[in-house]
């Protein structure tokens, strides 16, 4: 077996160091990824990788990471870690005995369905990291996992932290499991939310999401409408799944009408907490009493103030990133790393026990 080797890209080396430390050997391959000042980059390696196994560790999402460009600051969109990325698996010319990409926010995975006259770039940036001999990407809670289909013969392994989550939510929330729901914001968060309901064992709503197609605003079609299909919420506690929070605008409405039809507690589960808009229309969400907590992963860049607000918990899931690659660097099941639903009702038992103690 070769060995193993981790290249923590810039954005994701609070994570990345995190996992370096967890698995416990000498893997960490120093590199470069430089900037020229007119926006132009190139990226060098240190270290041996001749027929290493090489994972490439990669936060798509970090906006936190800047480089200057004709002398003013930019900040790194997507496009400049994906690009930076490239130049780091082009410097490796071929010599890593197996090369992964992790990236547990999948680049572009929103563009993920063909519309006509319209890009599909999802299944483009794939295409791009087949073509420089990238052997498998590693990603978490992908948009739409189906975009696989446009790499066939390249291994990708899509996992969930929804065990991390649900742990988190277990230890910290007063929930009666038999007065639980788990809602879905949208028809296209139903398998995710799915995942939730067969752990959990509760029932499951949906809202539709009724939009304006006439109109194009930020890049995607306004919402006219929220159409609620599902169980009586009366005194329920709901738990809202979704992939990812970008304005956040969406979810705050689905808050706002789960409260109004007299919702008791309203959680919302997201992996990745992106708050496009910063994080102040939640704090008056909160206040106004539209949600009570919202779960969010550590898998892409939060900033540090925004961590200090009290309806917000990140969930550490390094330890996950850290077991799936050292086990699929072993080449042993993922089996044991998909969702353990003994673990969560061990814990959900545990709890009621404890519980029943007290009083």
């Amino acid at each position: 077996m070769n060995d193993l080797k981790i290249i923590v890209m810039d954005g994701f080396k609070e994570v990345g160091d995190k996992i370096i430390k967890k698995i416990k050997q000498d893997t960490y391959i120093k590199h470069n990824a430089i900037r020229f000042s007119n926006g132009e980059g190139k990226a060098n390696i240190e270290g041996k990788i001749r027929g290493e196994d090489v994972y490439v560790l990669c936060d798509i999402g970090n906006y936190g990471i800047t480089y200057k460009m004709q002398g003013i600051d930019q900040r790194m969109s997507p496009d400049d870690h994906f690009q930076d990325m490239k130049r780091i698996i082009a410097a490796m010319s071929g010599q890593a005995g197996e090369l992964t990409v992790v990236m547990p926010m999948l680049y572009e995975s929103r563009q993920h369905r063909k519309k006509p006259k319209e890009s599909l770039d999802a299944a483009l940036a794939l295409r791009e990291l087949e073509n420089l001999g990238v052997d498998r990407v590693i990603t978490i809670d992908c948009h739409d996992p189906n975009v696989c289909n446009a790499v066939p013969t390249m291994q990708f392994e899509n996992f969930y932290a929804t065990n991390e989550i649900l742990t988190e939510i277990i230890k910290n929330e007063d929930i009666d499991k038999d007065n639980l729901l788990v809602i879905a914001p949208d028809q296209g968060a139903m398998d995710r939310s799915k995942t939730f309901t067969d752990i959990l064992e509760v029932d499951t709503g949906v809202f539709y999401k009724r939009r304006d197609t006439s109109k194009v605003v930020n890049g995607k079609n306004p919402i006219v409408e929220h159409i609620y299909m599902g169980p009586e919420l009366q005194g329920k506690d709901i738990i809202v799944v979704d992939d990812m929070i970008a304005s956040g605008g969406s979810v705050l409405d689905v808050g706002k009408m789960l409260k109004e039809k007299g919702a008791n507690k309203v959680i919302i589960v997201a992996t990745f907490g992106l708050f496009t808009e910063g994080v102040d229309k939640f704090t008056k969400a909160r206040e106004a009493g539209l949600f009570d907590q919202i779960y969010t992963t550590n898998l892409t860049y939060i900033p540090k103030e925004y961590e200090k607000n009290d309806w917000l918990t990140i969930v550490d899931c390094s330890d996950k990133l850290a077991k799936i690659i050292e086990t699929i660097h072993k080449h042993d099941s993922i089996k044991s790393l998909t969702n353990n639903k003994e673990k969560v009702v061990k814990l959900i038992n545990e709890k009621t026990k404890s519980k029943v103690k007290e009083l």
